[in-house]
Formats: C-alpha cells, sequence, structure tokens
C-alpha cells in the first residue's frame, strides 16, 4: 500500500513532543558568509553533518544529497560525476554540473561560466555539507540555482584523523589516510585516497581516482592563515544510454551489455593541481577575510562526435577579498571577487577508428572512412579537427547589511553585482555532422566576444516566533551565466534573470527540527536544451514559471531511535516558449506555452529510520522516491519514475575501530535514472546502479 507522501511527512511533525535528544540546529555561513544558525537563515537551506556523512560511503555527492528536498542528483557512473538540478537550475547540463555554484571551504570551484568538475574533490575528507536553494546568497555569482557549499576537516583538528579501507562488490575499492598534527601555533595535516569501481554490470563504466593533499594552518594572535596544495589523478569511463530493447533487458538481468549509441567510448580522463589559501584576522569589530586560489587541470575527454584534450593545461586564477563590520545594530558584509580562466589551446580531434556503413562491421580510419559512423572502436584520438583559444573573466562585488532590530528580527538587504567577459578565438577545421553521420569541413577560423552584467539585490527577514520556531520571508533576483558552448552554438543567447519568491518556517527544539518553504520562481529567458537531429542546442524560452513546496523534517524518539522524511512539490512550467523543431532540413517554431519542464518530477519524496540501541551500534535506513515525470518539452511521454529505492547502513564501533556495512539500492531494483526524448521521438534510457554492498573499517587515529 502507497501512502501519500505530503501526508506521511506531515505526520511526522506532532511527534515532535516525543524527543528526548538534544537540540539539532546547524551552524550555516553558505547564505550570508556570517555564521548563523540555520534556524535564523532567512532563506531555504539544507546542512548535512558529519554525523549523517558518517553512515554513508561517499564515493559521490549523490550520496550525501539525495535525501534534500528540491534537490534532484544522480551519477551515471557511480564516481565523481554528478548531474545536480536545484529547483529546476541545472536542468539544461548535457554533464556536469552548472547553474549552481559550488564552494569547497569558501573556494569556489565552479569557473566563471559556473561549470564545475567535480574530479578533484575529496569526499573522503567532508565535513559537511552546506545546500543554499535558490537565489539570494552573496557566494553565488551569476548561478540561479543556489550554492553547495563543501566543508572539510580543519587542518587544526586532530579528531579528524583516520585510516579507512573499504571493500565491496562491482570491483569496489576505497582507502583513505588523513592524519594531522598541532605543533604549538602551527599545524599540517596530510590525506591520501584511492578509489575504484569496476562497475561489471554494465560495459564501459570503470572509475578510479587517487587524490593527495597537503594543508598547514597558522594560528595568529587575532586569526587564522591556512593553505592547501592538492593533486589527483581521475579515470572515468562513461557508459552511453540505451534504446528501450537494451533497457527491457537490462530490468530484466540487472546488466548492461552495450549502448544503443554509436559513441561507445565517451569518458575523462584529468589531472588537477589545486592550490588556496585563506587568511582571517580580527581588528575589534572588523574581520578580515581574504582567499586566494589556482586550479590548473588536464584532461582527455572524448564525448559525442569527438574527442575533446587540453594541450596545454588549463588555469584558472580568482581572489575573493571580504570584510565585516559588526555593528550596534546588526552585521554588514560586503567585498570583491575578481576570477579568471584561461584556456590557451585546447584541442577536439575525431575519433582515430570506427566502424561505418560501408566498411562491411570492420574498424576502419576516420579519415579515410565513407558512410554514416555506427559505432567507435576506442577513444583513441585521430585527426585533428579543431584548435579553440578562450579566456573567462569574472568581476563582482557585493554588500549585505543584516540588520537586527529587536532580538527578534533579522533582516538582510544585499546586493552581488557581476560582469563575465568572454573571449574566443577558434579554428574548427572539420565537425561531425549529425545529420550526415560522419565528419565534414568545419568553419574555419572564428572570433566571438561576450559579456554579461548580472544583478543580484535581494531582500530577507527571519523573524523568532517563539524560542523553537522562526517564520522567514524573501525576495531575491539572481542571473545566470550562459556558458562558453553554450552561446558558441547560440550567439544570440541571454543571460536568464531569476526571481524568487518564499515563504517558510523552521522549527528547532529538543531532538526535533523542520524545515517548510513555498516559493513562486518566474524566469526570464530560461536557457532550454533541446535535441534535434541528435545536435544539442540552446535556446532561451521566454518566461518560466517555477512553483514548488518543500518539507522536511526528523525526531528523536527516544531510546536511540531517529526518525524523519522529505517532500517537494514542484510545478514548473513554459508560460512563453516557442521551440524551434528541425525536421529533414526545415525548422518550425513550435508553441510549448503552458507545458511542464521535462525531467523534473512533480512529487519527490523519501523517509529515514535510525537506531542507535546503544554507544556502539547504528542503524539507518533510508527510502527515496522520484515521480513521474515528462521526457520532452513537448510533453508527449511521460516516465514512471521510481519508488522506494532503500539503502542500509550497519556500523559498529568500539575503542576507535569502526566497521560498516552499507547496502545501496538494497532490493536490487532495476530502473532508469534518467529518461529523455529528442524533437525526432527518439527515446534513450539511462540505467540506475543496482544493489552495491561495501564492508568499511575505519580506525580514529589519535
Amino acid at each position: 500500500m502507497k501512502m501519500k507522501p505530503l501526508a506521511l511527512c506531515l505526520a511526522m511533525l506532532p511527534l515532535a513532543a516525543l524527543a528526548e535528544d538534544a537540540s539539532l540546529d546547524e551552524i550555516s555561513i553558505t547564505a550570508t558568509r556570517e555564521a548563523r544558525a540555520s534556524a535564523e537563515v532567512p532563506q531555504a537551506i539544507a546542512v548535512v553533518g558529519k554525523e549523517a556523512l558518517e553512515d554513508k560511503r561517499m564515493f559521490n555527492l549523490k550520496e550525501a544529497l539525495q535525501g534534500v528536498p528540491g534537490v534532484l542528483i544522480d551519477s551515471k557512473n557511480g564516481g565523481f560525476d554528478a548531474r545536480l538540478i536545484i529547483r529546476g537550475a541545472g536542468l539544461k547540463a548535457a554533464y556536469g554540473i552548472r547553474e549552481v555554484m559550488v564552494l569547497r571551504d569558501g573556494v569556489p570551484l565552479s569557473d566563471p561560466d559556473s561549470f564545475t568538475r567535480l574530479d578533484f574533490v575529496d569526499t573522503q575528507d567532508i565535513e559537511r555539507i552546506e545546500i543554499a536553494k535558490g537565489p539570494g546568497n552573496l557566494f553565488a555569482a551569476g548561478s540561479v540555482g543556489g550554492a553547495v557549499q563543501i566543508v572539510s576537516r580543519s587542518v587544526f583538528d586532530e579528531t579528524a584523523n583516520n585510516l579507512k579501507l573499504g571493500l565491496g562488490t562491482e570491483g569496489t575499492q576505497n582507502a583513505h589516510l588523513r592524519y594531522g598534527k598541532v605543533f604549538g601555533d602551527q599545524a599540517l595535516a596530510v590525506t591520501a585516497t584511492h578509489r575504484n569501481m569496476d562497475n561489471g554490470w554494465r560495459a564501459w563504466n570503470a572509475f578510479d581516482t587517487t587524490q593527495t593533499s597537503l594543508k598547514h594552518g597558522l594560528a595568529l594572535e587575532n586569526g587564522t592563515l591556512e593553505s592547501e596544495i592538492s593533486y589527483a589523478e581521475a579515470n572515468m569511463q562513461l557508459p552511453g544510454s540505451m534504446n528501450k530493447t537494451l533497457y527491457d533487458a537490462f530490468v530484466r538481468t540487472g546488466e548492461q551489455t552495450t549502448t544503443s549509441e554509436a559513441w561507445k567510448h565517451s569518458g575523462r580522463y584529468s589531472k588537477v593541481w589545486f592550490l588556496n589559501s585563506k587568511y582571517e584576522v580580527e581588528h575589534g569589530d572588523f574581520t578580515f577575510k581574504p582567499r586566494l586560489y589556482y586550479n590548473t587541470w588536464y584532461h582527455y575527454h572524448p564525448v559525442t562526435g569527438i574527442v575533446n584534450e587540453s594541450e596545454d593545461w588549463v588555469w584558472n586564477l580568482g581572489t575573493d577579498i571580504e570584510g565585516q563590520w559588526r555593528h550596534g545594530g546588526g552585521t554588514l558584509v560586503g567585498g570583491v571577487t575578481v576570477r579568471q580562466e584561461r584556456t590557451p589551446d585546447s584541442r577536439k580531434y575525431q575519433y582515430a577508428s570506427v566502424v561505418t556503413t560501408t566498411s562491411a562491421g570492420a574498424c576502419v580510419d576516420s579519415a579515410t572512412a565513407a558512410g554514416r559512423i555506427l559505432a567507435t572502436c576506442s577513444d583513441v584520438k585521430g585527426r585533428l579537427a579543431e584548435i579553440d583559444d578562450a579566456t573567462s573573466l569574472l568581476t563582482g562585488v557585493y554588500l549585505q547589511e543584516s540588520w537586527r532590530p529587536t532580538d527578534r528580527w533579522i533582516v538582510d538587504i544585499g546586493m552581488r553585482y557581476d560582469v563575465v567577459d568572454f573571449t574566443d578565438d577558434n579554428n574548427e577545421i572539420w565537425k561531425y555532422d549529425y545529420a550526415a553521420g560522419t565528419y565534414v569541413a568545419g568553419a574555419g577560423i572564428t572570433h566571438s566576444e561576450k559579456t554579461f552584467y548580472l544583478p543580484a539585490p535581494k531582500v530577507a527577514a527571519t523573524y523568532r516566533l517563539t524560542d523553537t520556531l522562526h517564520l522567514f520571508g524573501m525576495v531575491a533576483q539572481a542571473g545566470q551565466i550562459p556558458s562558453q558552448s553554450e552561446f558558441s552554438s547560440n550567439p544570440a543567447l541571454e543571460a536568464p534573470t531569476s526571481r524568487n519568491h518564499e515563504v517558510g518556517l523552521k522549527g528547532r527544539g529538543k531532538g526535533w527540527e523542520f524545515d517548510a518553504s513555498a516559493y513562486f520562481n518566474p524566469v526570464e529567458n530560461e536557457i532550454v536544451q533541446q535535441v534535434n537531429d541528435g545536435v544539442t542546442e540552446y535556446v532561451n524560452a521566454g518566461r518560466t514559471d517555477k512553483k514548488g513546496v518543500e518539507l522536511a523534517g526528523r525526531i528523536g524518539l527516544g531510546k536511540g531511535w531517529d526518525v524523519g522524511g522529505h517532500y517537494g512539490y514542484a510545478d514548473y512550467t513554459y508560460d512563453e516558449f516557442s521551440e524551434p523543431v528541425r525536421v529533414g532540413g526545415t525548422t518550425t517554431n513550435v508553441d510549448r506555452a503552458g507545458n511542464h519542464l521535462p525531467f523534473v518530477p512533480k512529487h519527490q519524496y523519501g523517509v529515514f529510520v535510525g537506531w542507535k540501541p546503544t554507544a556502539n551500534w547504528r542503524v539507518r535506513l533510508s527510502s527515496n522516491t522520484w515521480g513521474e515525470y515528462w521526457l520532452d518539452n513537448a510533453n508527449t511521454e511521460k516516465y514512471e519514475g521510481w519508488e522506494w529505492i532503500t539503502n542500509l547502513s550497519v556500523a559498529y564501533e568500539r575503542r576507535g575501530h569502526s566497521l560498516t556495512l552499507s547496502a545501496d539500492n538494497l532490493f536490487d531494483e532495476h530502473y532508469a535514472a534518467e529518461v529523455k526524448k529528442d524533437t525526432t521521438g527518439k527515446v534513450s534510457y539511462t540505467a540506475a546502479a543496482p544493489r552495491t554492498l561495501m564492508l568499511t573499517y575505519r580506525y580514529g587515529i589519535k
């Protein structure tokens, strides 16, 4: 029997009177740039704390964020790749994370064009994760979806020292060491992690990564100076999608033996250096917080039709200079951000060896092949197809006054203003023509420049009704930076503007908490991804209306029991959208006004039960549902989604040693993580992982 999701979540709230444990509130810094209890933040936020992360494998951010309402996240590979959507933002991303700012310890991981890679984030070294949803926070430069802040273990925290070893099904292995030591006013911490997954249930699906880092901390008289250098190598095969026949076979067997796509050898193989330094010092009521960061990376990235390689390493250099003044009426926060990415010699290549309609099933050189390409034979690069030289520069200023007129009120009035400049010099020698199914002559040498101006004002307030209840409301705007690949394919693209109107209630009591919010978020010039004849294109929708309700709560019932759940309702429709549909070489604009956005389910919900019968044992059972959604902008077909996918973890700890058995997709359900349909009617399915088991040993080093 199915329980109605809204009733299920609401039914938990009256049980708060049974709680016996301590207050559950977390401290957040992501929305306002000042440490503030999450109940006092006038925005919908979620904090996934240390205790919750302890029961997860943490191979991927998906494991930490999949229980947050309004957040849709999944992974094609199970490694560092993740498709992250917050209140519809990020939906246009074909891969990676877009429209959402991702930070680690206050340092942006997102490029100036809002694209985020996670290949150099050590998910084994995370203390907590904060998610601020939608427009309205000072960290989110040019990102309408909000911000995700990853907080790593402090260099000064010797209790974070640990050794972790894990083995699991599908060739899963994990080895992690973190050791730090405080020497007077200085501290050093070293981390090293190796993870790999064979993922034999699906063809071309292996993943491995090796990451090392060195942190240094210096305690000063009135502040701290913390620096870090890290290096990561990550290798990830990206499996292709399936047609209906292959998907039906996967549902029966739990195995995917091939892909229906021609591009059978996609992947991303990267090397990344990451350096950052943060200084924080107090002078009376003034705190100064400059940050300096730099990362440089190389990748080999075979994708649809083409093989990408950064011949010269891409680099990203930035600084964020922040100041805070605590005065009698509240706090004033302000600062500047400057960040530049340089891609000096990015190259694209044809696939070296392919099977075509005229090769009689044999692999032939793509440079001399005739006929439509049916399949790649490897991920080896062939003839040079394109050379690109690009620069992006983001400059921004921000200012926010957090006024406290009484001990019950906090009023935030703020503004970010970002300017993003792009320049690109391109020489396209060859390109893959989707209609012909082969490589044809490119457009030659082109030069483009683009500038976007993104104001982001905000007015928000929180009011303490009682010692346990806080009411909040906000009106905020944010602009979205189109990525370079998006406006390169469509130079007429405009930057979307998202305006969020939201009210909510937060409860924090002795052993219980809940968050409830309702929002209306119209978006002007929403960038929509569409696929025409196999070509991914981007167009502006005139207006999109996003309305939603989000609920989350948890309750300590005593005797070691802890229960909770979440529910998200999303009603996202095109108010104005004329979609260009190309059929047989002819493009026709089709009115999609009134249609729902694809992929976003109207209902998303889940529950969890935790049990800690003694100081040594921990058990956690969680189950999530992702409701049905439309496959395309035309709303011609729905996917039923998936129901009650269940994860279990059982842990035993004694004298610093612990063993944890985790089972993801406990009941081995075979379903699709994503289903989509292009304008020609082609439906493709991406499989979700079947049941995976892992046993992890952890020792807390003293």
